[in-house]
């Protein structure tokens, strides 16, 4: 009796396999070869829409045309297997109408009770088109900043210094503050002494600076040297100048390091004070 049955479900399942069962493969092969290929048709249609800007850097460019392709193919990625989803479930007999109708009326009360969604999106595509911030930018919003380790329609990922990940929602998104866009500055104010000879500090400062865009360590990270600025505050015990400089995006944060480092070890030499705060007494008569 088993016998019988094995194989009357043998003799059932190979016409199946030899028609439905060969759709369905040539339908995961299809899919998957047509996903390459249209990610490959994305990726040479959008590095060729990006028109090279001569106040971008060729990295800027790069990251733009990365977070393009990586949003568009995703979208396509997604089509491309809910269409293929369904051809196979329609090759294993199952009718695929009432689904496509049940997800028309989920698509409805989704749309009734999905605005905050919505508002995501929208904002996200606003985001997109207008190249606020890339994959690999450093930004900052909603009081968090942080790396930009993705971009979807819906949200951002940022990933902060302590190494913790943030996904925000776009449609929460307010304000923006990109901090490495097209290229970012060295902006230091440093306190020193009131009965220092101020243009010898400048002297200084700005060797400090022309030594450090000169080293091959470092020329590659900064675009312009730092250089004294201007006499910024008169501050308690020291009077505080300004230090400008710019750097390769992102760069900042080293370059300002190694500039510190480099401009104490210098002022120490030149007998520079960088005075710690003070109080002075007078002694009544």
């Amino acid at each position: 009796m088993i016998k019988e049955e094995i194989l009357k479900w043998s003799e059932n399942l190979t016409p199946w396999l030899i028609t439905h069962g060969i759709k369905i493969i040539f339908i995961i092969v299809g899919s998957y070869v047509l996903n390459k290929i249209i990610i490959k048709i994305i990726e040479k249609a959008i590095r060729a829409a990006v028109v090279s800007n001569n106040f971008i850097s060729v990295t800027a460019e790069k990251k733009r045309e990365n977070t393009l392709i990586r949003i568009f193919s995703g979208i396509v990625k997604i089509t491309i297997i809910i269409i293929a989803t369904l051809m196979v479930l329609s090759e294993m007999g199952l009718m695929i109408g009432p689904i496509l109708a049940g997800a028309g009326i989920i698509g409805l009360a989704v749309g009734f009770g999905g605005q905050y969604l919505i508002k995501d999106i929208i904002s996200g595509l606003f985001i997109i088109i207008e190249n606020q911030y890339r994959v690999g930018d450093y930004v900052e919003f909603n009081d968090l900043g942080g790396f930009v380790e993705d971009i979807s329609l819906r949200m951002t990922t940022l990933r902060d210094l302590n190494g913790t990940v943030h996904h925000i929602p776009h449609g929460e998104i307010t304000k923006v503050s990109n901090l490495s866009k097209y290229f970012s500055r060295v902006n230091m104010d440093i306190g020193i002494a009131y009965n220092t000879n101020l243009e010898h500090v400048i002297s200084v400062v700005n060797k400090i600076g022309n030594e450090l865009a000169e080293d091959p360590l470092w020329k590659e990270s900064i675009i312009k040297a730092p250089q004294f600025l201007r006499v910024n505050e008169f501050a308690d015990s020291a009077i505080i100048i300004k230090i400008l400089g710019e750097t390769q995006p992102s760069k900042q944060w080293e370059v300002s390091g190694e500039l510190r480092k480099r401009l104490k070890i210098a002022f120490d030499k030149e007998g520079i004070e960088i005075p710690f705060p003070q109080v002075v007494v007078h002694q009544a008569k």
